[in-house]
């Protein structure tokens, strides 16, 4: 499809990709309209998953997602990363081709064991199942220490025999998934599935430089690992022929075709976002609109981090002006707020920051 008939500046783009934070609406909704929501274990104030949340659903609190689960028609899968997906979405994925793992290597019968045991059950705890098998432990995919069923049941959420039905304390419990049998006796077509992947990542993440919606599509080969191949394909008949975009400053943008680019948002006030939000979690695009480089630190050595363990990007209107530093302590929020070099503190600036601080404190029930 050609390009968008008039270009945009890099504020046009800027301005069109907040429209990711469009009006608060409903946790269903919500979720609906995104399809995929990243999860991150980290929760510094929160997790990621409840701050992508928190602004885009009216009257969120953290660990609202987790309380409500069982009853919200979601599911705990991967596209591109691990986090929740609409059943819908959840259609594009399954069945899924894994090979066999290690697992299956160093104990050959505990797979089938593991199934029988969850097949006969509404729900189990991870716990219950290593205590009836009383299997050992095997290194996980970081390097920690798993029990070897917590990783038969791992491997089964992730073929689709087995879904998430809620959690724990933070612990995943599972049980049956015959929504996923019937997928597997009747699924999509690969070309419905693939193309349905692709066009979800553009219009969660889009607009996006062109060669990011690329790496999104390669990261995509972990929900869709047989179909790596396939995927590549449909991203570019999608660029050349379904999608529309348009070049700023060298670089092509692209966006599903029935976005109306002429009739752009006006982003008001301060957000502050998380670091998987859908609006920063492409970096190539932070840097290019925004004129400097946003990091996550978590896991960078402290005397090495610029911007602190779990730093927030601040914006005002469309543009990022800082980042803050949030968390918990006495049962008081506690921020340390940095900005951008050039950029002038405002009252307006300062009123909607503490507006935006306020919020996040009805989010976490703190004073």
């Amino acid at each position: 499809m050609p390009d968008h008939p008039f270009p945009l500046s890099p504020a046009g783009v800027r301005a069109f990709a907040f429209r990711t934070l469009g009006p608060r609406t409903s946790l269903a909704v919500a979720l609906g309209r995104m399809g995929f929501l990243q999860a991150d274990p980290i929760r510094v104030p929160a997790r990621a998953q409840d701050l992508t949340l928190m602004q885009r659903a009216r009257g969120y609190r953290a660990g609202d997602l987790e309380r409500l689960y069982p009853a919200l028609g979601i599911e705990e899968d991967m596209l591109p990363n691990y986090g929740f997906v609409t059943r819908a979405v959840q259609a594009l994925l399954h069945p899924r081709e894994v090979g066999e793992s290690r697992l299956e290597h160093e104990h050959p019968e505990l797979l089938d064991t593991v199934r029988a045991m969850v097949s006969g059950r509404e729900e189990v705890h991870p716990r219950e199942v290593a205590a009836a098998l009383g299997r050992g432990r095997m290194v996980n995919a970081w390097g920690g220490q798993s029990a070897a069923t917590t990783r038969a049941l791992d491997l089964l959420h992730r073929r689709g025999e087995v879904r998430v039905t809620r959690r724990l304390g933070g612990v995943r419990l599972y049980g049956p998934a015959p929504h996923l049998a019937a997928l597997r006796a009747a699924p999509l077509t690969t070309a419905e599935r693939v193309r349905g992947a692709v066009h979800l990542l553009a219009a969660l993440y889009g607009p996006l430089p062109e060669a990011s919606l690329g790496y999104l599509v390669s990261l995509s080969r972990f929900g869709l690992p047989h179909l790596s191949g396939e995927l590549r394909a449909a991203l570019r008949v999608a660029v050349r022929e379904e999608l529309t975009g348009t070049r700023v400053d060298g670089v092509r943008y692209v966006w599903p075709a029935e976005w109306d680019a002429g009739a752009l948002p006006i982003p008001r006030g301060v957000r502050i976002v998380g670091p998987f939000d859908p609006l920063v979690w492409d970096r190539r695009r932070f840097t290019l609109l925004h004129g400097w480089t946003y990091r996550l630190e978590a896991y960078t050595p402290a005397a090495k981090r610029q911007f602190g363990y779990y730093a927030l990007p601040i914006f005002q209107a469309e543009r990022a002006v800082g980042w803050a530093n949030l968390r918990v302590e006495g049962g008081e929020l506690r921020a340390d707020v940095q900005f951008v070099p050039g950029v002038r503190e405002t009252v307006a600036l300062r009123r909607g920051l503490e507006a935006e601080l306020d919020r996040y404190r009805v989010f976490l029930g703190v004073g």
